[in-house]
């Protein structure tokens, strides 16, 4: 009994559902985190090491990214163990019994998440209905197809920096993680004078002071294949991105990436955290000792669900575009201004912030 509510706390979490069903190889989980705000909205992730304790992690994250952002929504998440790279048809089916089997838990609301994409909510929005990011041919908005996140990711960056001493033009960039999360981080934040530096998957990482070339970047990786693949630059093992010098550094992979062990091979002014808790408790304290300013993920990318909670009520993605930039934006100057407080009335005002 003990087990089973470890996680408990006054939030929650108001429901943890495990699914199984070998017919279609299906091992799941669901984590209905909060609901005090609306149904939880939350992606649907695949992984071959997920686990209760990092779906329930990732659910609380959700419940705090819905509600900074002011959206009538609570946190959810699902996860399910296999190989996202498995054929589609097969992936189809998993989504398919997953969808079942969750059909009356109507407190969540499906969206794609690191895995999955408009596809695998098409074949739920086939047997439930009730799902976000959905392809545009259906009358939904495909959040990894036009870049929901990484917009905001560069929505917050701009206002982060107004509390640094350098600015976004000239920047060197480094994305760990060059998915549907980081190629379009990259291309919002070069669009506006940023060099992005380095890009790492979990092939390698590649590297060249002077520059890499966003678009070929973009092309390898929706030809299936590696950042070691772009033509120039030095190539190292994925774990060599973290420490690159750069001014920017961005996480958009997998959680805990940044643990106590690696913190201080960070060689950065500035992280955005564009994956879902990519950095330990630990860590960060050792961050905020080190005077190294980061922007948490239930701030910095939270573009993707404010997308998918405009979707939800039916706004076009121009609309939901412009949602994001506004909520972004609001949200990071309301932090920074109650983090500047904080910290003055502590007597230990951050370096970083003026």
């Amino acid at each position: 009994m003990d087990d089973m509510f470890r996680f408990a706390d006054e939030f929650g979490p108001f429901k943890i559902i495990h699914v199984y069903e070998p017919s279609a190889d299906l091992k799941a989980i669901l984590v209905v985190d909060n609901i005090a705000r609306g149904p939880a909205i939350g992606g649907v992730r695949m992984a071959t090491d997920v686990s209760t304790e990092e779906c329930f992690r990732l659910a609380r994250s959700m419940t705090l990214k819905n509600a900074a952002a002011d959206l009538p929504h609570g946190g959810g998440k699902v996860v399910i163990y296999g190989d996202p790279r498995m054929p589609q048809e097969k992936k189809s089916q998993m989504l398919r019994a997953l969808a079942s089997a969750l059909r009356y838990e109507e407190e969540y609301i499906f969206a794609p998440d690191m895995g999955t994409d408009e596809i695998c909510m098409a074949c739920i929005k086939d047997e439930i209905g009730r799902v976000v990011g959905l392809p545009c041919e259906v009358g939904g908005i495909p959040l990894d197809e036009v870049g929901a996140t990484g917009w905001g990711i560069a929505q917050a960056t701009e206002i982060v920096l107004q509390y640094c001493d350098f600015e976004l033009k000239d920047a060197r960039v480094v994305i760990q993680g060059f998915g549907a999360v980081g190629r379009h981080a990259a291309r919002f934040l070069t669009q506006r004078g940023a060099i992005l530096v380095g890009a790492a998957d979990s092939r390698g990482t590649v590297h060249d002071p002077d520059g890499l070339d966003v678009d070929t970047l973009i092309r390898l990786k929706k030809e299936g294949k590696s950042v070691l693949d772009y033509p120039g630059g030095k190539k190292f093992d994925s774990n060599a991105v973290i420490a690159i010098p750069y001014d920017i550094w961005i996480p958009a992979a997998r959680p805990d990436v940044i643990n106590e062990n690696n913190v201080h091979l960070l060689n950065t002014k500035l992280i955005i955290e564009g994956a879902n808790i990519p950095i330990t408790g630990k860590a960060e304290k050792t961050l905020y000792e080190a005077g190294i300013l980061y922007v948490p993920d239930f701030i910095a990318n939270a573009g993707g669900v404010i997308c998918a909670a405009a979707e939800y009520q039916g706004a076009t993605q121009c609309t939901a575009f412009g949602s994001i930039e506004e909520k972004v934006r609001k949200t990071q100057l309301r932090y920074w201004k109650l983090q500047k407080r904080k910290e003055s009335s502590q007597g230990k005002l951050h370096s970083s912030l003026p």
